[in-house]
């Protein structure tokens, strides 16, 4: 009889250490949230650069409050641009922030969010040059970043791919052109408008060549986190965090601040 009771009391206790020790591990991961791989680029400042090991700018700022918005935290994985959507495709990282346009061709292989910033290409020549469009630009050679929309651009104007030089960042793309390897430069506007303010023997020529939109990048092997990104995004706009980014990183220039929800489906650029 004795013996019984104590298998009894040894289960019920056995049994109530699980459920609390279960109880305990729930609050754990509810307090620590999710963690989420997040890629980045870190060759495109002001939305993101790297400095002594340290990653900053615009799109990081910005993902680490929506993560903090939506109780998740953030691992960041530097790689190339060119290595974002493989990786996003082959599930190594979760989402991805570099200036990334959202595009046709890109949503067949990622998820976006909404936009959350305007841009546009222009054209950045030295400031002895005669280049004052992209009609003065045939026979000239043009830097920018490789697979980009700037380069796309080109292309679909039928520009030269001998006229075209890509590189892997877009600091060796001013390079060029600042040491005359290159005649101009077409990138995305907030960045040329950076590097100018840097130097001023450069200055943007001409109208903007497109208006274009950012989002962050999701894997589609991730199908709910792309609400989640967007429930943040809507939380960092409605308490100011988002615009005291571009106080931050613009100036308070607010040219680039995507005011109402631009879904990707409606922005989306083709090619």
């Amino acid at each position: 009889m004795k013996k019984n009771l104590l298998i009894a009391l040894a289960a019920s206790l056995a049994s109530g250490l699980a459920l609390s020790f279960g109880a305990m591990s729930a609050a754990t991961a509810a307090e620590a949230g999710t963690n989420i791989v997040v890629g980045a680029d870190t060759t495109f400042p002001p939305f993101e650069t790297e400095t002594n090991g340290e990653v900053t700018g615009f799109d990081i700022d910005m993902i680490k409050e929506i993560a903090k918005a939506e109780n998740m935290t953030v691992t960041l994985k530097t790689l190339p641009f060119n290595g974002i959507i493989p990786s996003l495709q082959a599930g190594s990282i979760d989402a991805a922030v570099a200036g990334i346009t959202i595009k046709t061709s890109r949503m067949q292989n990622v998820d976006f969010s909404d936009a959350y910033y305007k841009s546009g290409l222009s054209i950045l020549v030295k400031n002895d040059s005669k280049i004052k469009g992209f009609a003065d630009l045939k026979g000239h050679v043009v830097a920018t970043k490789k697979a980009t929309s700037s380069v796309d651009y080109l292309t679909d104007h039928k520009f030269s791919s001998d006229y075209i030089k890509q590189f892997q960042s877009i600091d060796a793309a001013y390079q060029a052109l600042e040491t005359g390897g290159a005649d101009a430069v077409i990138f995305d506007n907030p960045v040329n408008v950076n590097f100018k303010t840097a130097h001023k023997n450069v200055k943007i020529v001409g109208p903007l060549l497109t208006g274009e939109y950012y989002g962050i990048a999701i894997s589609k092997k991730k199908p709910d986190l792309a609400a989640k990104i967007n429930d943040g995004l809507a939380k960092i706009k409605k308490n100011g965090e988002y615009k005291k980014l571009f106080e931050k990183y613009f100036g308070g220039d607010l040219s680039g601040e995507v005011k109402g929800v631009e879904k990707p489906s409606s922005v989306a650029i083709s090619g």
